[in-house]
């Protein structure tokens, strides 16, 4: 999940471009030792990116084109993958390529980099580096894409309140769950559903930093985006310059326990939330911190048998309720919109900030079209890790849950829980949970939030540990923080990813 001042959400991401400007080719191509020059093809042809993001005036440099990639590594000559890439070139003397991932999974690079590139304008990373950003396979504006529902789909699912965990109930929602996964496979095709994964997102950035000419990249990874990372740095060391990962993943835990850990870091952040919100006068959550969690409960929990009434005629489902507020948790700057959305409960008047929040997260225009970043979001997730199908190893997590995360878990345990869509995936999962490699010492710092939400710190700290890397702790409520206006963060990294100065041991921002 990301959560940046240039794109907006992720986790499902709430998240330009003139045409080519004095552009002079790249140098040929580095290829790794052995790897098969089948892979690694032509440079991209570059031209506009007004089709990808629409107006560029605000980046008028930038370069788009598609980098092309088999679907199957170990078929290189079947079916191909187009890779949509964009490149905003430094404006002074330049270093090299800084590749931007913002996470998700599922969310878009380019589109990060198109709003990065015009916050970023007139900076020394602007002047220093191409700003890079490519679409994953199946994500964004790349092509074929991972699209499992119908806008009129998601609209429907997002009705189901999910909250019966009695036997019939769940198998009411594994029934749901069912249906979407099979519904992945008869609309994407098990090719590309199995070949998503996390290990082929990696492969793919090398194929990219070839197609630009590059022997080495700089990294910027945010949240899911530092799985990537440590992915590419253990699969090609030699290949990375400086690599900063924001809102560490920890690769070595299972499904259940990062699950577990995240829920966890949003309940701190509800509690962070709420504590702010009772200095103010008419805080829909009370004023004592004993009571926040029911008083939340008797506001959010109706809507399970009774949506509430918004002016728009959807209304606000407990589904949506419960997504607008997880949303809210990421920054700050949302937590005025989920009171807003509380009052409304509370007032029985409109609660559509609610609403909005919960469209914003899941990537839902104006007009009702979804982005796929959520199709992306699962089919990435359920292909990175081995889901245990035992029920009742399920129904153990839950209990573990509703004490981690009492302000997520409705009603009581009962001893039964639904398996995680990811437990009847349509496809075999593609790697297991192991822990991070080093690329050498000196070569990655990674920053975490002490009450980021979604990659809570202790993830940070040990994902530093297991990659020999400089650790940059940053005291705060949100999710990530690196270029999103904290000056103690920011020159620690610019001073890294230009001069390859390490932070200072234990820096506390």
């Amino acid at each position: 999940m990301t959560a940046m001042w240039w794109a907006g959400r992720c986790g499902a991401a709430l998240l330009a471009w003139a045409l080519v400007v004095g552009f002079t080719c790249p140098p040929a191509m580095a290829t790794p030792e052995g790897q098969s020059t089948q892979v690694y093809g032509q440079p991209p042809v570059w031209g506009g990116c007004e089709t990808f993001v629409g107006d560029t005036s605000a980046i008028p440099t930038a370069q788009c084109g598609t980098v092309s990639v088999p679907v199957d590594y170990a078929n290189p000559e079947g079916a191909q993958a187009q890779l949509a890439v964009m490149r905003i070139p430094a404006t002074g003397d330049r270093i090299g390529v800084l590749m931007v991932n913002p996470g998700g999974p599922g969310a878009s690079a380019v589109d990060t980099v198109a709003g990065m590139g015009a916050g970023l304008a007139g900076t020394e990373i602007a002047r220093r580096f191409d700003l890079v950003g490519f679409d994953p396979r199946g994500v964004g504006h790349s092509t074929p894409e991972i699209r499992c529902r119908t806008d009129a789909e998601f609209d429907a699912y997002r009705t189901e309140p999910n909250v019966d965990y009695s036997p019939s109930g769940v198998a009411h929602i594994e029934d749901l769950y069912r249906k979407f996964a099979q519904d992945c496979v008869d609309r994407v095709g098990k090719d590309l559903l199995a070949n998503v994964g996390t290990a082929a997102a990696a492969k793919d950035m090398d194929v990219v930093r070839a197609a630009l000419g590059e022997n080495q990249i700089n990294y910027l990874g945010f949240s899911y985006g530092t799985e990537i990372g440590s992915a590419y740095a253990e699969a090609y060391p030699d290949r990375i310059r400086a690599m900063v990962l924001d809102g560490a993943v920890d690769p070595s835990l299972d499904p259940i326990d990062e699950n577990l850990r995240q829920m966890a870091g949003f309940q701190t952040a509800f509690e962070d939330y709420a504590a702010d919100c009772a200095q103010l006068v008419g805080c829909p959550l009370g004023n004592d911190p004993a009571q926040f969690v029911d008083r939340y409960h008797q506001l959010i929990d109706p809507l399970a048998s009774q949506p509430a009434t918004t002016s728009d005629p959807r209304g606000l489902s407990y589904q949506d309720a419960i997504t607008g507020t997880v949303n809210a948790l990421y920054s700050r700057q949302y937590w005025k919109f989920l009171t807003s959305g509380l009052l409304g409960l509370q007032r029985k008047s409109d609660p559509g900030d609610l609403l909005l929040l919960a469209d914003d997260y899941l990537n839902r225009g104006p007009m009702g079209h979804y982005q796929n970043s959520q199709d992306a979001f699962y089919a990435i997730r359920c292909v990175n890790s081995q889901f245990p199908t035992d029920p009742a190893v399920w129904a153990a997590a839950d209990q573990r849950a509703r004490q981690a995360a009492p302000f997520l878990s409705y009603g009581s345990f009962t001893g039964y829980a639904p398996r995680d869509i990811c437990a009847n995936w349509g496809v075999p999962a593609s790697a297991t949970p192991h822990a991070a490699v080093s690329p050498g010492k000196g070569k990655v710092v990674v920053v975490s939030t002490t009450h980021d939400p979604a990659t809570p710190y202790q993830a940070g700290v040990d994902l530093a540990r297991q990659m020999d890397a400089s650790l940059i702790t940053f005291d705060g409520t949100q999710h990530t923080v690196v270029f999103n206006g904290d000056a103690c963060v920011d020159t620690a990294v610019v001073a890294f990813l230009i001069d390859q100065v390490q932070p200072p041991a234990g820096l506390r921002c």
